[in-house]
């Protein structure tokens, strides 16, 4: 087992730009792709993805010491420190169940195609961390291993479901065929967003509040493009920390490039996506009986689209403001809030790509993130302590480190809770069931606009 840990271990030491492509490569090879297209719509995922992470760290270059400067111009205090999603995975992969937990997820997803309880092809392997941390997090709290081990079993169960709900709404929105949301703090939204947004549907007044920026016309239009939005964003940030005008601008610029940039990098995903995951649908359909078979890969494809950049960055203020207002809050946003744009993506398309509705159907989640970041902050702090995973943080230290949307995500809580015996968690089964059931079966009935796409041919 010590082998078996230090090979995975090795393996996911190299980035996800570099084991997508990989992993890729050999889908394309199974799925007879022709060996040099293979090769190149493999290497424009690695390069799409690397751009993301580069335009990722230079949003969070830019943000953080803003809402630091914001912090100390408005005299504001928040203990806990938002230290964004990558410290939880380094967390994740110094436990020693990390391995086997890989291991037994990779079967289970495996078994639950071979006996058609699932149509996700969960090849995401970097994102099983999220699967791990439960795990992890049992551990500390003294929970036994088997315990430990089935709550992340369950976690995986239920994300391959929930996986599923977004293939019908990912190629509505996008025309990308046999393609999933795979992290569980995105495609864990799903059942949440299809239940709300059936819900506003029915209301009255409510439901008539649209705007789509990819679909606006007229002089105005142009105040939906993302980097317009960008800009103004970048102009409010610089005021909140009170910068010079100098200062405001320079930041204004950096995030409407950034804002640019993006959707390059995720067109450049979603076109080598659609490729091989219509010839992997293709090959795989006959041996699992014709059934059509959807991979499930992470939301950087989804970054082209403006409604889900321009849902998240809209929510960044928000979350600020939530952060400044709400009463036990502990958390202030900063090393996730780039993060937004992937977390709300899945409710950015089922909400049909109208932003209002996604701003409306995120804010409780967002409410729910800082409350739980919050309350998970000692026990993050315990393992970062533990693994040495965080620069600064050190047996003793006084201070706390949380993670805003991984930290706070309220499906992960709710099973450390179930499985911790928490009666609340406990109580929550029959909601969460029927919630469930009724994302599953509304996400049955979503019309596909394109059966079948049309992609720019790329031959090489």
């Amino acid at each position: 087992m010590e082998l078996v840990g230090s090979v995975i271990s090795w393996i996911f030491s190299f980035k996800v730009y570099v084991l997508l492509p990989v992993l890729f490569f050999i889908i394309a090879l199974v799925s007879r792709m022709p060996l040099g297209k293979a090769l190149l719509q493999s290497l424009k995922v690695g390069i799409g993805f690397a751009g993301v992470f580069l335009i990722f760290d230079a949003f969070l270059g830019s943000m953080h010491p803003a809402v630091s400067a914001m912090v100390q111009a408005r005299h504001l205090n928040f203990p806990i420190v938002d230290a964004g999603w990558p410290p939880l995975a380094a967390i994740t992969w110094s436990s020693w169940i990390a391995p086997l937990i890989i291991i037994l997820v990779l079967l289970v997803n495996v078994v639950m195609l071979l006996i058609r309880w699932t149509t996700v092809f969960y090849i995401d392997i970097w994102n099983y961390w999220h699967f791990a941390l439960i795990g992890s997090m049992l551990l500390a709290v003294g929970i036994p291993l088997p315990v430990a081990l089935a709550a992340s079993l369950a976690s995986a169960i239920l994300v391959f479901k929930m996986s599923e709900m977004t293939t019908p709404y990912v190629q509505k929105e996008t025309g990308i065929v046999g393609v999933s949301i795979s992290p569980l703090t995105v495609a864990g939204f799903a059942p949440w967003g299809i239940a709300v947004n059936a819900l506003i549907d029915k209301i009255p007044g409510l439901r008539r509040l649209s705007w789509n920026p990819s679909r606006s016309k007229g002089p105005w239009a142009v105040l939906g493009e993302p980097m317009i939005i960008g800009f103004f964003m970048g102009l409010l940030f610089g005021y909140l920390a009170a910068y010079e005008l100098k200062q405001m601008f320079e930041m204004a610029i950096k995030i409407a490039a950034i804002m640019f940039l993006l959707p390059h990098c995720g067109a450049l995903i979603g076109e080598a996506t659609g490729y091989i995951s219509q010839a992997a649908s293709d090959r795989m359909a006959p041996l699992f009986g014709g059934r059509p078979i959807s991979i499930a890969m992470d939301t950087g494809f989804l970054m082209k689209n403006p409604s889900v950049i321009v849902t998240g960055m809209l929510l960044m203020p928000i979350s600020l403001a939530l952060a400044f207002i709400l009463p036990g809050n502990q958390v202030l946003p900063a090393g996730d809030l780039p993060n937004l744009m992937s977390i709300f993506s899945i409710i950015a398309l089922i909400s049909g790509g109208n932003v209002i509705r996604a701003v409306i159907i995120s804010i409780p989640v967002i409410i729910s993130f800082l409350y739980i970041a919050t309350s998970l902050g000692p026990l993050i702090t315990e393992l970062a302590q533990k693994a040495g995973t965080l620069t600064g943080v050190s047996e003793g230290s006084a201070l706390i480190v949380s993670s805003f949307t991984d930290g706070g995500n309220p499906v992960r809580f709710w099973i450390f809770e179930l499985f911790r015996a928490n009666v609340p968690a406990l109580i929550g089964i029959l909601p969460m069931a029927f919630l469930l059931w009724f994302a599953y079966k509304k996400s049955k009935t979503v019309g596909i606009q394109s059966e079948t796409r049309e992609p720019t041919d790329t031959n090489p």
